[in-house]
């Protein structure tokens, strides 16, 4: 069995090609956007930063706050 488990290897596939998943996350963004009418774009464009975020490593303080509240914490 090769070295790593499948999750890894996905991450450093994903930090190889950061700039076409976040047009990826783009064109997913303005999909959601279009099919729900524009009434939770704002919610969209969160979890479509915090992806593209993840993506190119920048996650900030995020890690940090995913415990106490209880509704940052879930996936």
């Amino acid at each position: 069995m090769s070295e790593g488990s499948a999750f890894d290897k996905i991450k450093n596939k994903v930090g190889e090609h950061s700039e076409k998943v976040e047009q990826g996350v783009d064109k997913l963004k303005d999909f959601a956007k279009e099919k729900t009418g524009g009434k939770y774009d704002e919610k969209i464009d969160q979890a479509g930063d915090k992806a593209t975020d993840y993506v190119s490593g920048d996650q900030g303080d995020d890690q940090q706050d995913q415990g106490g509240s209880g509704e940052q914490g879930r996936p």
